[in-house]
């Protein structure tokens, strides 16, 4: 009984993770104290982050809130952060939060018509790199107005629609069908098996370029990455004058990012260049023609609200009416009240995606807690601070760059901003030197990121959504696939904060 009763808890601990994967997080929650003894808090906190950087890349395995929040609860547990300061930095980051509970949900009750506009670029537009530097430009123009959160929950909504709809017909499902579940193969025909994987290189090509495109655009302006409001607010600059301080910087790397895109397509390498396989965009069109037979008046009438909600979302975010969740709230609202959505348990399926990792965002923040009270960035800080001026925008760019892709971005700028501030407001540098160091902060913190997706709240969100199983994104995947933009993003960027600023 007792050794059945063992076997029982450790079946049960992390689920159906692999055996190896068990082990070795048993082994960092043992070894952590011993590390924090023995070698100090420093050293410990380093190892807290690769820990949870691991549970981040094997994301596929198990979701990472579990082995990720074990860590977390362990570190507070043993003194490496207080729960004041957990609260304090959850408290900090409400905004994030807030956005992803709601405009995320949002998102969710706009799918058909996102779907409908989708569906007609994706089957009008025949060029794999049209249709590329398409959804990178969009997902840039959209996040600098938007934010790169909301664009990649558009991303991701219709990317499981298109799946979802190729893989219940290549399982032999007619459209009407209902209740398919696309998150297994085991019912795909073996004719369509090949079709099924060069969609998911398709999906996996179109979603990296859109997830680009939001730091490509997020950089730019005050609302496209939650680090940039407390920036704009710490140098007391406004929507405009932000865009303005930031473009010698951001315009160029735009560019050059946007050529990267074309460029991959053509070069067909590091994951890119797969076509849309000429079944599968069969199967679109006889589903966008299936849906335009049976759309019935009704159907038109929330297409129509949909649009104009989304026009309302657009102007609210542009013009900052609000917090971004709150205008989330409010997308949900009217929405919801519009098209008859009335009953709770259809309103429940729209936080299923946002909510899981909304638990892993505060258990980040844990991680993050860990960092600000064991002090583990200042000495980088306090580094740049004593090289020459004229160096120093450079050197805060790579800084950034390198710590927020092992860390967060948002957390990286929070500190840095802070640092430099108190240090203009003592008098060592100058308006316009701190200026300088403002751009480099923002940009540095924003465009070398993307080499991981722990680097941008966006990528995180994207690999830990719905669909990276689906079209087979792994962690790994993404590094590789991001790897010619970091190079391409993180050259130009330096380069322009040496000779533009």
């Amino acid at each position: 009984m007792n050794s059945s009763l063992t076997q029982a808890f450790t079946s049960n601990f992390l689920g159906a993770s692999p055996d190896w994967y068990k082990k070795l997080v048993l082994i960092f929650l043992i070894a952590n104290p011993i590390i924090l003894f023995t070698a100090g808090p420093v050293i410990a906190g380093w190892a807290l982050i690769l820990e949870f950087i691991f549970t981040l890349a094997m994301a596929l395995k198990c979701y990472p809130l579990q082995p990720g929040g074990l860590l977390a609860i362990e570190a507070i547990a043993l003194g490496m952060a207080s729960p004041d300061s957990v609260y304090h930095e959850v408290e900090a980051n409400l905004q994030v939060i807030l956005l992803l509970m709601f405009m995320v949900a949002g998102i969710y009750f706009m799918r058909d018509m996102l779907l409908f506009v989708f569906t007609k670029i994706l089957i009008s537009v025949k060029s794999k790199m049209l249709l590329s530097f398409l959804f990178s430009f969009s997902a840039a123009f959209l996040s600098a107005f938007l934010d790169a959160l909301t664009v990649t929950a558009v991303l991701i909504t219709i990317s499981v629609g298109f799946f979802s709809v190729y893989h219940k017909v290549a399982s032999g499902k007619e459209f009407s069908d209902d209740g398919h579940d696309h998150t297994t193969d085991d019912t795909i025909k073996a004719e369509n098996a090949e079709d099924l994987e060069g969609f998911r290189a398709f999906l996996r090509s179109l979603i990296m370029h859109g997830a680009v495109g939001t730091a490509l655009g997020g950089v730019c302006t005050t609302v496209g990455e939650p680090q940039n409001l407390l920036i704009a607010e710490r140098a007391g600059w406004d929507f405009i004058e932000f865009f303005i301080r930031m473009s010698p910087v951001t315009m160029p790397v735009l560019v050059f990012g946007l050529l990267t895109c074309l460029a991959l397509e053509r070069l067909k390498i590091f994951g890119y260049g797969s076509s849309l396989p000429i079944k599968v965009r069969e199967v679109l069109q006889a589903s966008s023609n299936y849906e335009s037979s049976k759309r019935t008046v009704s159907d038109i009438a929330a297409l129509i609200v949909q649009v104009v909600v989304a026009i309302i979302l657009i102007l609210g975010l542009a013009f900052h009416w609000a917090a971004v969740g709150l205008i989330g709230l409010m997308v949900i609202i009217l929405l919801t009240a519009s098209n008859g959505v009335i009953e709770e348990h259809k309103l429940g399926h729209a936080f299923e995606e946002a909510l899981p990792f909304t638990a892993l965002l505060v258990v980040f923040f844990a991680i993050v807690a860990v960092i600000h009270e064991q002090h583990l960035f200042s000495p980088v800080i306090e580094w740049v601070l004593t090289k020459d001026e004229s160096i120093q925008p450079g050197m805060f760019f790579l800084a950034n760059g390198v710590l927020s892709a092992i860390s967060d971005n948002v957390f990286v700028a929070t500190v840095y901003i802070n640092e430099v501030k108190s240090v203009f407001d003592s008098g060592l540098i100058s308006r316009e030197h701190f200026d300088k160091l403002v751009v480099s902060i923002n940009t540095g913190t924003n465009l070398p990121s993307v080499a991981t997706p722990n680097g941008q709240a966006a990528f995180l969100f994207l690999l830990t959504s719905a669909l990276a199983p689906l079209i087979r994104l792994s962690y790994m995947r993404m590094v590789i696939m991001a790897l010619p933009y970091t190079f391409v993003l993180t050259t130009v960027g330096l380069l322009c904060v040496f000779y533009r600023l």
